[in-house]
């Protein structure tokens, strides 16, 4: 498996691209762990169940028209289409775009100490299924 430099993931939300504030993203799904263990059995056994996601993004912030806080504060509490691919180039094999729709439960306005970059992080849940693409 080959290693890659991690500089250039393309983050969409809302049809926005936002990919030139983000400074790290991080997508994970798990799925349940039903046990199946019945009488008789010597070992436990499992099977999967449903899954889930979520999506954690820090961004730097900013307040332009088309931006980070223009394209998220009017989300909070709803949801909305994210598309997350690790380079920004074309959708292939080697470059998976991954889109989901995410709950918006949180927004931190304003998040930073005297001198810092103003970022904001946030962590949303996916509702429903995460759909890849490779082509």
């Amino acid at each position: 498996m080959a290693a890659f430099n991690f500089y250039n993931a393309s983050v969409t939300i809302n049809s926005v691209d936002l990919s030139s504030a983000v400074t790290s993203v991080t997508l994970s799904q798990t799925a349940d762990n039903l046990e199946t263990t019945a009488m008789g059995d010597t070992a436990r056994t499992y099977i999967g169940g449903l899954t889930t996601g979520n999506v954690d993004l820090t961004f730097n912030q900013d307040f332009a028209a088309s931006q980070v806080e223009a394209t998220i504060y009017p989300l909070l509490g709803t949801t909305t289409t994210v598309v997350v691919k690790p380079d920004a180039g074309a959708t292939s094999a080697t470059n998976p775009s991954y889109t989901f729709t995410a709950l918006i439960t949180e927004w931190p306005t304003l998040d930073g100490d005297v001198g810092s970059v103003a970022q904001s992080s946030v962590s949303w849940p996916i509702t429903g299924t995460i759909t890849k693409a490779t082509s």
